[in-house]
């Protein structure tokens, strides 16, 4: 069977694509390698920061307050609860990338940001210890995501509208014709496409390296422990991100919704590839660094260990994202990078990946996202 579009990779971003992409009135069929929400990627942990004062760059706004509308429809369309709103509690000096790059971002968008003083953190989170060069600023429209309910909505919904989902089967090789490409998969089946998405996750790797644009694929772990008391509950308490002289990277976590305080360091880790991540837990390496800079920051918040397990970044040499079309091929169409920092925006992805792929454009302002930016620095 022809399809108007392929989705290789049914993660956080491949299944928006291919939930958007029949959305919008192509005929889609979705190719994952393994099953339905696996947790050998980047879409897994039970949960995500969604946030609009984006340190990373203010060009991410206008597709954050995007991605908040998406987020609520795809909770309309399917039934299911997938935004909880906590507030994100943002805690460092005034001039560390993280306070600066929030602040920057909010101002530029005029977005809502409260300043906490001294005396306002230590009615509203007495056990947090706020160092004394340290300043807080709360965003009050900001939550939680639930990334394997989140990739199962999108499912649901491009199934409720037509797409067709292949699981346990890898795409061998692709090749283009003169109709748009042939895509050969491991059980011995050729699929037909007009248009073929690669959303590949640390897979995308080789993709891009073929057209020299180096890609970094590291190890990052995530812990839950079992707090002393209820101050940390999702009823008492933020997301928060923490920028603090002296800890090995910047500190992010959530409160307890039930399964313990999750935490982890944003981008530290070791190099690996996605085929051979480490996936055991070491209490030295992984766990003790993070536990007690978490008892530096809130006490009794990591007084038992619950959990851990290992998810991977898939850095670009910018940090940034990668939104475009193949150089050589137009109906191939890139979507990768994500550096840590891109589940939250999934819906909206999947919208202009769709846009991009059935009407040839997308409404939204993506230009920073293209491949250009590396391929022009090499000539």
């Amino acid at each position: 069977m022809k399809y108007d579009v392929a989705v290789i990779g049914l993660g956080g971003m491949g299944s928006a694509i291919l939930a958007q992409s029949a959305h919008h009135g192509a005929s889609a069929i979705g190719i994952e390698q393994y099953q339905r929400a696996h947790d050998l990627g980047s879409s897994h942990g039970r949960s995500r920061m969604f946030r609009k004062s984006y340190f990373e760059a203010p060009d991410y706004v206008p597709l954050l307050h995007r991605a908040s509308e998406l987020w609520r429809e795809l909770e309309q369309e399917t039934g299911t609860k997938l935004l909880e709103p906590t507030g994100v509690l943002t805690v460092g000096e005034e001039t560390s990338k993280i306070v600066a790059g929030t602040k920057r971002a909010a101002q530029a968008h005029d977005l809502p940001l409260l300043s906490l003083g001294r005396r306002e953190m230590q009615t509203r989170y007495p056990s947090l210890k706020l160092l004394p060069d340290e300043i807080a600023l709360f965003e009050e429209d900001a939550g939680v995501l639930n990334p394997e309910e989140a990739v199962c909505a999108h499912l649901d919904w491009a199934g409720a509208q037509g797409a067709e989902m292949r699981f346990g089967i890898n795409m061998t090789r692709w090749h283009k014709t003169d109709f748009g490409f042939e895509i050969a998969l491991s059980d011995g089946t050729v699929t037909t496409a007009r248009t073929l998405i690669l959303a590949l996750g640390p897979w995308f790797k080789e993709t891009l390296e073929a057209l020299g644009v180096p890609i970094r694929i590291q190890r990052n772990v995530q812990v839950w422990f079992e707090p002393l008391g209820d101050a940390y509950t999702g009823q008492n308490f933020p997301s928060f991100l923490l920028d603090r002289r002296g800890l090995p990277a910047p500190l992010y976590g959530f409160p307890d919704f039930g399964y313990g305080v999750k935490a982890a360091f944003h981008g530290l880790g070791q190099d690996t590839t996605a085929g051979e991540i480490d996936r055991a837990i070491d209490q030295k390496r992984d766990l003790e660094p993070l536990r007690l800079s978490m008892e530096d920051w809130m006490p009794g918040a990591a007084h038992r260990f619950r959990h851990a397990s290992a998810c991977m970044y898939t850095f670009t040499p910018d940090e940034h994202f990668v939104i475009d079309r193949h150089p050589s091929h137009p109906n191939l169409i890139l979507c990768g990078g994500f550096s840590g920092h891109g589940f939250k925006f999934a819906p909206v992805i999947g919208e202009i990946v769709a846009e991009l792929a059935v009407h040839g454009g997308t409404r939204h302002e993506v230009d920073f996202l293209g491949l250009g930016r590396f391929l022009n620095s090499h000539g």
